[in-house]
């Protein structure tokens, strides 16, 4: 077989290896080649193919043969030649289909209409411009040992930015020595508990993501669910519950107390204060899980359990609401003695974040466009917001909606029994949001009260109102009050 593969740094194609058969016309065997790796899709659509004389040196042919082989192929619809563009694989209708096809994979999200999943964030909203132009800032400042072997602890520009930002904005007590960046906070709760620097069990609230039991159930850590009132997590009773004060109860426990997840509200300061008390007491450690910090709308900031204690509380928080989920980028501020035992799980060549993006990050931070960016957000989620109780209290008036002082998503409690019909409604309708039942423990101590967790900042603006519009036809009509059904 001969074989070419051709630099496109040299020559303005793509890198391109090809196999031709040993006998036969030069001009049909390379034909067959190109044919063959379009059809498997070696070659795929758009892709800009080497200019012949590239290709005849490589292979030992003449340039007509190549020149030959390519018009062949263009006649035939497999590859288009424009004067100025050289010649490309062709967008041919079965590939086309394919790469549909792929696109439409992803679940219910994907699928839907609206989609009013909690905990996304607006991805038109993304700052391209001023992203882009922090990266140009940043790369172009970088030192020459940031292209070199990474620093599983994460780069010293992005943590230096991280420990003022904190501070500033969240009342966070660190230095940048006891950050440890990783990407985001599901694999910050990796770290912790598969790496073995926080031993089990783990108490937890009453209401949370499933995903992240799914890691701690994975890393054989056990967790006891505390229980929920109007002022948040009930951490007073950690120290008076026998299941957390065991001699192999839970040393450390887990809460979102700037805004629980997902019923809402900040965690009461008296319970703020008992969290850390029980976790001095215990040597433990306290997670804070600061997931939406940044968006609140009609209270006062709350500030960081850590400030309270930097030794007991380690802080986590991440880019996947503030900015987007695909800047894989999350942070710990950890009591220093926990430090080297998270860098030790890392590991000497574990997968971490890119240096490029946690340069254009720390650029983002300190030129001022990160908080820019937060205020704007702010603004259009708080509109977002209104809208919502809006058409609610015109449409759905008996519809009750909490935690809607910060974060971007919103709790409907719905009638007792009507959660998981009004779910079933609002997918055959289009529409992609969850129940509240998906994020209660299974040995919640609390009894389940039927809801649905709404986020109203993951559609673009747009499409919000005709979101809400099927929102509210989904949603069950009000009782009669003379027989109890619909009216």
């Amino acid at each position: 077989m001969a074989r070419a593969q051709v630099n496109s740094d040299h020559d303005g194609g793509a890198d391109l290896y090809l196999e031709l058969a040993p006998t036969g016309p030069r001009r049909a065997a390379l034909a067959a080649a190109l044919r063959e790796a379009v059809r498997s899709g070696r070659l795929a659509p758009g892709t800009r193919l080497p200019p012949y004389r590239a290709l005849a040196v490589d292979l030992g042919v003449a340039r007509n043969t190549v020149a030959d082989a390519y018009a062949e192929l263009v006649a035939e619809g497999w590859l288009t030649a424009r004067q100025g563009s050289g010649t490309r694989v062709a967008e041919r209708a079965a590939a086309v289909r394919h790469r549909a096809a792929r696109k439409a994979v992803g679940g219910q999200a994907a699928q839907a209409t609206h989609n009013l999943r909690q905990g996304q964030p607006d991805a038109a909203s993304f700052p391209r411009t001023a992203w882009i132009a922090s990266v140009r800032r940043a790369v172009v400042a970088a030192p020459t040992d940031a292209f070199g072997p990474g620093d599983p602890q994460g780069r010293p520009e992005l943590r230096h930015a991280l420990a003022d930002y904190l501070a500033r904005v969240r009342g966070v007590r660190t230095a940048p020595e006891h950050i440890v960046v990783c990407s985001g906070f599901a694999h910050g709760l990796r770290l912790l508990f598969e790496g073995g620097v926080l031993p089990g069990p783990l108490a937890v609230e009453p209401y949370g993501l499933p995903f992240h039991r799914g890691i701690l159930a994975h890393a054989g850590v056990r967790t006891v669910a505390l229980g929920l009132d109007e002022r948040g997590a009930r951490t007073d009773r950690l120290a008076v519950d026998p299941a957390t004060t065991a001699r192999h109860g839970p040393r450390s426990v887990l809460l979102t107390p700037a805004h629980q997840f997902p019923v809402g509200g900040p965690l009461h300061s008296a319970r703020r204060s008992a969290a850390v008390d029980w976790a001095r007491t215990r040597a433990g450690v306290v997670l804070e899980d600061d997931y939406d910090g940044e968006f609140r709308y009609d209270r006062e900031p709350v500030g960081a359990i850590q400030g309270l204690d930097p030794e007991h509380v380690v802080y986590m928080g991440s880019a996947g609401k503030s900015l987007s989920p695909a800047i894989r980028l999350g942070w710990m501020a950890l009591p220093p003695r926990l430090v080297d035992g998270v860098l030790a799980a890392k590991g000497l060549r574990e997968a971490w974040a890119g240096v490029g993006d946690q340069l254009a990050l720390a650029d983002f931070i300190e030129s001022g466009q990160y908080d820019a960016h937060i205020r704007r957000m702010r603004r259009r989620y708080r509109t977002r917001r209104t809208q919502l109780v809006a058409a609610l209290a015109e449409r759905a008036p008996h519809i009750t909606v909490t935690g809607i002082a910060a974060g971007l998503h919103a709790v409907l409690r719905l009638p007792p029994g009507t959660e998981a019909p009004t779910v079933a409604a609002a997918t055959r309708m289009g529409i992609a949001l969850d129940g509240l039942a998906l994020f209660r423990h299974p040995e919640s101590p609390e009894p389940h009260v039927d809801g649905l967790v709404v986020g109203y900042a993951t559609p673009p603006d747009h499409r919000y109102q005709a979101a809400l519009d099927a929102l509210c036809l989904a949603l069950p009509p009000q009782p009669d009050p003379g027989t109890g059904g619909p009216a």
